[in-house]
């Protein structure tokens, strides 16, 4: 018996059989065996040589052939019956697990198909696609150097990259998060922190009263920011935006204005500037700034504090893969959230501490994102990234004229970027006049569509209203697998699938 401290025990039994000379009896702990590994190590790589042939041929060739569909449609009830979803005390044989492989393939999504363009993410990039397979075999975490010494390295890269192509002559600084609305808090943080860092250890009630101000076209996660951080959704003011959906300056300073009078009038203060700015709609636009011809798009980015660009949506990194940067060189963000853990940030270790950088994140366990940017980048280039955005938009300009050309298509507005907004309008409301009757038609049309393409799954287009507008399609473009025929069949698709209603 080995006596601890408190007195509890453990019964450690040693046999001492005739054994084969060289090798060590059994050790039993609490009647658990500790002598060698419980693995099957010729069972383990079995399994793995039988499933990555499953992964290649269904989740990678068949996902990404045109000719095959984007979803096999089932209901939630009859899902949960085809995958036999209950959790048991044994474990199963690996033919069926296999064959659980399958199904789960089977019937996901295929959001690397031609055809996908419900999300803000497509295609399937190969270079991404083996550096996720590398980072989800080495398993690392991206806190220390001594842990995960080239992902550190390449994430900093990248970063670095990043920052030069934003126009930060000076520089910056930055950390890959879990997706751009957590990039929208780190930045709400950060821009408290640095108008009022006592905040760090004395908390809300040490502040003054904070106001956010936000476009009306904002991402909802400015107002979750706002909540989970403790401004509150009420100090958010939100801009009046055009036509066209860009904040109007001139509502913008007035919206500064009746902050300032209303804090004013409550506290006796007022409010004192503006300061910080942080730009989020870089996590869809952003991949514009690689291109020499459509950069102009985000014209003046350089003048932000910080910055929110996701890789995983134009630049078809893969997700998740979302970079939050900050202009600035005095290690802001590693003062903001800093806490020091003595077990992983020992200042004593035998290499350079500065590239220990998991300190500035609000995380401590997290993925290495930016490696299989970095692998991809590394392939083809920053002209390859280029000639992707620059083929993206010309497709998108390409379906627009396209919808001009037929009947029942209608562009909600010219697009900009790579998301194309039109209605569909079949046959029989064609003739009626524009008005508040054949308005609610219309929107009831794209839902009927979209329902009819999921159950035959030939593709997936994303619709939704807007304001006072009728549901429309919102197409997205960014693989460059995807081809002008894609286009054509897409309209010609919704017509067919639409034209009866």
């Amino acid at each position: 018996y080995l006596l601890l401290p408190d007195t509890s025990s453990i019964d450690i039994t040693v046999s001492s059989p005739a054994e084969p000379k060289g090798k060590r009896p059994p050790v039993l702990v609490d009647g658990v065996t500790l002598n060698g590994p419980t693995l099957d190590i010729r069972e383990a790589e079995s399994f793995l040589r039988d499933a990555m042939p499953i992964i290649m041929e269904e989740a990678v060739w068949k996902a990404t052939d045109v000719k095959e569909k984007v979803c096999e449609w089932r209901s939630p009830e009859q899902l949960k019956d085809l995958l036999d979803l209950e959790l048991r005390e044994g474990g199963e044989a690996h033919p069926q697990i296999l064959q659980r492989c399958r199904d789960a393939i089977r019937y996901s999504v295929k959001t690397g198909h031609p055809l996908f363009f419900n999300q803000l993410y497509a295609g399937m990039d190969p270079y991404s696609l083996v550096g996720r397979f590398i980072t989800e075999a080495i398993n690392p975490s991206l806190y220390t150097y001594e842990v995960a010494p080239v992902f550190l390295l390449t994430e900093e890269a990248v970063l670095q990259k990043m920052i030069e192509i934003i126009g930060w002559q000076e520089g910056g600084d930055g950390i890959f998060s879990p997706g751009g609305s957590v990039s929208n808090m780190y930045a709400v943080n950060v821009a408290r922190y640095h108008h009022c860092p006592d905040v760090k250890v004395l908390g809300l009630s040490a502040l003054p009263r904070l106001v956010m101000f936000t476009s009306q076209e904002c991402h909802y996660s400015v107002a979750k920011a706002a909540a989970f951080l403790g401004i509150g959704t009420n100090n958010v003011y939100v801009i009046p935006s055009d036509k066209r959906g860009k904040m109007i300056p001139a509502e913008f300073e007035k919206q500064v204005q009746r902050a300032k009078d209303e804090v004013r009038r409550r506290t006796m203060n007022g409010v004192s500037k503006v300061v910080w700015c942080q730009i989020c709609y870089a996590c869809w636009g952003g991949g514009a700034l690689m291109s020499k011809k459509h950069r102009y798009l985000l014209q003046g980015i350089h003048r932000a504090n910080s910055v929110a660009w996701n890789p995983h949506k134009m630049l078809m990194a893969g997700l998740q893969c979302c970079a939050f940067m900050v202009r600035d060189k005095t290690n802001l963000l590693q003062r903001c959230h800093s806490a020091q853990a003595s077990y992983l940030f020992q200042q004593d270790k035998f290499y350079d501490v500065s590239y220990d950088t998991g300190d500035k994140s609000i995380q401590c366990s997290r993925k290495p994102d930016a490696f299989k940017f970095w692998l991809m980048w590394k392939a083809i280039g920053t002209k390859g990234l280029e000639e992707r955005v620059d083929r993206a938009l010309a497709m998108a300009r390409y379906l627009a004229e396209e919808i001009k050309k037929r009947d029942g298509f209608r562009l909600v507005m010219e697009p900009e970027y790579t998301n194309v907004c039109f209605w569909y309008i079949p046959p029989s409301l064609r003739d009626m006049a524009d008005g508040p009757e054949f308005w609610r038609n219309v929107h009831a049309v794209a839902p009927v569509v979209k329902e009819r393409m999921m159950k035959k799954g030939s593709m997936m287009v994303g619709y939704q209203p807007h304001g006072d507008k009728a549901n429309f399609f919102r197409q997205i473009i960014i693989s460059p697998q995807v081809s002008r025929e894609d286009m054509d069949f897409l309209l010609d698709q919704i017509h067919s699938l639409g034209m009866d209603l």
